[in-house]
């Protein structure tokens, strides 16, 4: 019996050739490269804006906080966390004065790398010979998680190399 050259054909239609996968493989290499190449940055750029949002936040709770008690909170109020949680006043009538929550519900004091927010008052904070405008210091420590380097994100002063929260 012999076979048809049409039904051979027909067979091997059926299939992609080893040729045809790989052209696919590096089409989606390059389609995924790209996507690092320009999504990456785009998200690195929008945690600093949400870094930035966060600090504005905070400033606003904290200057709030202020205007009801009379004074920023100190770190025996419990620094930021005075913003959620009502601290014990060693005098009851700044108890009496606290309105907060300050900051809503949820209001995580975290950076998006994980890294806690930092706050100094400005007495605290003036050894490190920077002009503040402000009478503390609000910041996040940036990507590298390490404090005072070119990425921090500070609020209100605005020490060299690092950006400003401050529009």
């Amino acid at each position: 019996m012999k076979t048809s050259p049409l039904h051979l054909r027909a067979t091997r239609a059926a299939g992609f050739t080893l040729l045809e996968i790989l052209l696919v493989i590096v089409i989606i290499l390059l389609l995924a490269g790209a996507v690092v190449v320009f999504v990456l940055p785009q998200q690195k750029g929008a945690e600093k804006n949400t870094t930035k949002i966060l600090l504005s936040q905070v400033a606003t709770a904290l200057d709030t906080y202020r205007l009801n008690i009379g004074h920023y909170p100190s770190e025996q109020e419990g620094g930021l966390e005075a913003l959620s949680t009502k601290p014990t006043f060693e005098n009851e009538r700044l108890g009496e004065k606290w309105q907060g929550p300050y900051l809503k519900p949820g209001t995580t004091l975290d950076d998006p790398w994980g890294n806690k927010l930092r706050y100094q008052l400005a007495d605290a904070a003036a050894g490190d010979g920077k002009a503040s405008a402000l009478p503390y210091k609000l910041s996040s420590v940036g990507p590298d998680g390490q404090p005072d380097t070119d990425d921090d994100i500070v609020h209100g002063a605005s020490p060299a190399g690092a950006a400003s929260a401050n529009p």
